[in-house]
């Protein structure tokens, strides 16, 4: 049990933590800044302030003291008289006798409660006599003292910083001030480390979408070691694209040559059932051929453009019809995506095609995501895929025989393309159980 609560507080904690670099980068600096200046506040007040706060107090309640035994000696008119005369003079106090007076009920508390401490064990240390005060801000200079005496009540005015020091409100203005500036100077810092952190990932993101961004290493050292690997990698990375893409389109121009030669026999030669045989083990070479050198190859050249999803659609869903397929189609209108034409037209034709090859019935459903983006979902009522086999059914060269009918012309990468440029785009595509009794593809497109 202690070790299930002491797991558990970390994570209520984690819960409150910010969770960007910035936040926490910026939390790390100002947190210790704000605990050490609240430190020094609170032992300022507690060591300093209030112990002057009770000298001046001290010193001040001597004075009414004074006052108060030198009324009871004499408490004639004019010796009151000039008793607060020389109090005036001499201690800057104003004194009053208010005859038949009571002592005030009520009592104003004063902004810190450590100033009305202070005075009240002051006066408690001089005064036998019941007494009042106010240290409140009634009085924006003074604080008022009442004593009570036999004819009625001595009112006393006296100085505020003759009771309490009254310059504490500037230091702690002077803290607020430097942890603002402090702040503001460490934001400005972070700001400017994670900018770095940012466009490298910028960079990053770009590059995985088959963009080719501009990005120069800035920032700390290890921010621009960071970049450097980056880019060092990413040259890497289109070393082995290119070299890949012309060793593919080597290896398909050689084959080229003797298919066309053996395709010129093969018109040369006398029509016959063997001759026909031969004919569409050549056609299915070349589009083998054809689609090994897509899969490698990818559309990596093609420029992104903004596209009207619609029309691109139902041209796809048209060719698509020529060759013999049943497309049914449900299309939002007005919907933009950025993405690369042709490679989009290959991907959703590869889509229409698997599912008109397993199904009768085809359709294609093109609609906003409230969070964003658009769904391209095509439909069959095919046989389908068992759900513990769609992410087997996107791996190249893999057709899973054995659940739907053998794709005669395929090569099993229809969905590792259409999945390739989907998430090439920064979206993804993924198989479900489909409404119409097969498989269900979902494209998912950014805005």
């Amino acid at each position: 049990m202690r070790l299930r609560t002491r797991l558990f507080i970390p994570r209520q904690i984690k819960r409150w933590l910010p969770t960007s670099l910035f936040g926490r980068s910026l939390l790390i600096i100002v947190l210790p800044v704000a605990v050490m200046q609240i430190a020094v506040t609170w032992g300022f007040f507690d060591a300093h302030w209030e112990t002057v706060n009770s000298r001046l107090s001290e010193g001040l309640a001597g004075d009414i003291a004074w006052a108060v035994a030198t009324y009871q000696d004499d408490p004639s008119p004019a010796a009151v008289e000039r008793m607060a005369e020389r109090a005036e003079q001499t201690m800057d106090l104003s004194i009053a006798l208010l005859k038949g007076r009571e002592l005030p009920t009520g009592k104003r508390p004063a902004m810190f409660a450590s100033l009305d401490r202070s005075m009240q064990r002051a006066l408690e240390e001089r005064l036998d006599e019941p007494f009042w005060f106010d240290a409140s801000n009634r009085y924006a200079a003074h604080v008022e003292i009442r004593v009570r005496v036999k004819e009625g009540t001595l009112r006393i005015f006296a100085p505020r910083d003759r009771a309490f020091a009254t310059q504490g409100h500037i230091f702690i203005l002077w803290m607020v001030v430097a942890t603002m500036l402090l702040t503001a100077i460490a934001i400005l810092f972070i700001r400017n480390q994670v900018r770095a952190i940012e466009r490298l990932a910028d960079a990053a993101d770009a590059f995985g979408r088959g963009l080719d961004p501009e990005f120069k290493p800035h920032g700390a050292r290890e921010v621009r070691q960071a970049a450097q690997a980056f880019l060092a990698m990413k040259a890497r990375i289109q070393r082995h694209i290119e070299q890949r893409t012309a060793l593919l389109a080597s290896v398909s121009h050689d084959l080229r040559t003797p298919l066309t030669r053996l395709k010129l026999e093969m018109a040369l030669s006398e029509p016959g059932p063997q001759v026909e045989a031969i004919k569409r083990d050549l056609s299915e070479m070349e589009h083998m051929i054809d689609e090994y050198l897509a899969f490698a190859r990818g559309e990596g050249g093609e420029a992104l453009q903004a596209v009207e999803l619609a029309p691109l659609i139902e041209g796809v869903c048209t060719a698509a019809e020529r060759g013999g397929a049943r497309v049914e189609t449900v299309l939002e209108q007005d919907l933009v995506a950025n993405l690369r034409p042709s490679a989009f037209k290959r991907a959703l034709a590869n889509l229409v095609d698997n599912a008109a090859a397993h199904g009768e019935t085809v359709r294609v459903t093109l609609e906003a995501r409230l969070t964003g983006g658009v769904n391209i979902v095509v439909d069959d009522d095919g046989p389908g895929i068992p759900e513990d086999r769609y992410e087997e059914a996107f791996k190249p060269f893999n057709r899973l025989d054995e659940s739907r009918n053998q794709n005669e012309k395929g090569v099993g990468l229809g969905l590792a393309l259409a999945r390739d440029m989907a998430r090439g785009l920064g979206g993804d595509l993924v198989l479900e159980r489909s409404p119409m009794g097969g498989l269900r593809a979902v494209m998912r497109l950014p805005g």
